[in-house]
């Protein structure tokens, strides 16, 4: 019987952005991994890394921390493959506060400069998905960054991005937390959530 060889950084890397690292963006399409939401794809992440999701959100692979690209591949286990492995749950969002500490301090001591585009958008991703309003403004000014700087090519992509941060934004701005999140988190909507909820814009989880 052939004995599976554990996940690894690189594995969740080449796993989740394939060659974007290397060549600034991924050369093949992404997004239904990325956005998708599949019951298929949330299986293959939970039999391939769902050790390494709870490794994560328990507190370990502290070494991984040590370079942007390792890093990286923490954030994405924390911020994307947790709603992945636990959709629909309160542990889909157990990794977000990490998650954001990570994001923050890459970028405060400038660990994020060594990262191709496509990895910044993704060690961004967890400010998008904060219930804090200073969070989310920080959000914005870095995905603003990006689209300024980036090639004329990831104009559009980039530009959507800043689009969806600003969207995120302004839900915190206007209720402090997603309304979205709050059935599955055990949180009663106020009449405001709730007239929300029948028809304004959610995202993910």
């Amino acid at each position: 019987m052939k004995t599976l060889i554990p996940p690894t950084a690189q594995d969740v890397l080449d796993f989740w952005l394939g060659d974007g690292l290397e060549r600034g963006w991924c050369s093949d399409k992404r997004d239904e991994l990325w956005f998708g939401g599949s019951p298929e794809i949330d299986t293959r992440i939970r039999e391939r890394f769902g050790a390494l999701v709870e490794q994560a959100l328990d507190g370990g692979l502290g070494e991984w921390e040590a370079r942007i690209d390792t890093r990286l591949a923490l954030v994405l286990l924390l911020d994307q493959f947790t709603r992945n492995v636990h959709r629909g749950q309160a542990r889909a969002f157990a990794g977000d506060a990490r998650a954001q500490q990570l994001s923050l301090q890459a970028h405060a001591s400038g660990m994020d400069a060594e990262l191709a585009t496509v990895g910044l958008v993704f060690l961004n991703m967890p400010l998008m998905h904060a219930e804090d309003a200073a969070l989310q403004a920080e959000s914005v000014l870095r995905f603003q960054r990006l689209l300024d700087t980036c090639a004329p090519e990831l104009r559009d992509t980039l530009g959507r991005n800043l689009e969806f941060a600003r969207l995120h934004r302004d839900i915190v701005d206007r209720f402090g937390r997603f309304p979205y999140r709050n059935a599955v988190l055990g949180r009663t909507s106020t009449p405001a959530e709730e007239d929300f909820l029948k028809d304004g814009p959610r995202f993910g989880q």
